[in-house]
């Protein structure tokens, strides 16, 4: 993993308002927070990141930065969760989104990837059942409310006929093919990277879940269907509102708030 946390500390995000009448009230639109963080290990040849709810945010310009500036996206159903992390100078503007991807998924949602081989027919459909929390997963409603295309453009699918023949990698139609390195890699024929495709799933109440996939193609054939690992799904906390404080201790440094 290339995010590093480890030193990372007194994270700390400010939202900043739009403007500010006389009377001390704040517009609140568009959204945005000032993040600031120290680091303990006083790495001077790092640069940071900042991921709001698991999306890249932005970069640093130098080592030496400790604050920024970040988009805050509206969010009534869950806290907005802001990470800082440091990273080597060569990485300071990769997206490394997907190293944060996890379950339990924060927002009650379940993502999953499907490895999208080229051996996959062009006209080839997938959908999505579930256990609805049984255990026993429910192959005669799926969950997705259509069918996911896999090749939604033809320019993605390569293969014999599919690109400018003969024009690829060993002459091959390869034209579309992953680059090394781009996607999901060694998983496709031949050891070449092969594209991932994910879907989320509508939120779900906490519990466990387990999920079902069948790919279908033109003429109807069905495959046996990759069923997942049980899946603990538990929804982030509303965020609280009207929070006051309510007596700070400098002594023990300790700080009490009450919700109204």
């Amino acid at each position: 993993m290339k995010l590093i946390s480890s030193g990372i500390d007194k994270v700390r995000a400010f939202e900043l308002p739009a403007g500010i009448w006389a009377n001390g009230d704040c517009v609140g639109t568009p959204r945005a927070a000032l993040v600031k963080w120290a680091d303990k290990t006083n790495q001077g040849d790092m640069f940071y990141q900042v991921y709001v709810n698991g999306q890249y945010a932005g970069s640093t310009v130098d080592s030496r930065q400790r604050q920024m500036i970040v988009p805050v996206p509206s969010s009534f159903e869950s806290a907005v969760c802001i990470e800082v992390f440091a990273v080597e100078a060569e990485y300071a503007h990769a997206d490394f989104s997907k190293e944060l991807a996890g379950p339990p998924a924060a927002s009650g949602r379940v993502r999953i990837s499907l490895l999208r081989s080229q051996d996959l027919p062009s006209d080839a459909t997938v959908e999505i059942y579930f256990d609805n929390g049984t255990g026993v997963i429910d192959y005669s409603q799926p969950l997705s409310n259509r069918p996911i295309r896999i090749w939604p453009a033809w320019q993605d699918k390569a293969g014999f006929g599919m690109s400018r023949f003969g024009a690829g990698d060993f002459g091959y139609d390869s034209a579309a093919a992953v680059g090394f390195g781009k996607g999901s890699f060694g998983q496709g024929q031949f050891g070449l990277d092969s594209d991932a495709i994910e879907w989320t799933s509508p939120p779900l109440m906490a519990g466990v879940y387990k999920f079902g996939v069948k790919i279908t193609d033109g003429a109807g054939n069905r495959s046996i269907a990759s069923e997942t690992e049980p899946i603990t799904v538990i929804p982030a906390a509303r965020p609280a509102e009207q929070v006051s404080i309510s007596s700070f201790d400098k002594q023990t440094n300790e700080l009490i708030l009450s919700i109204a």
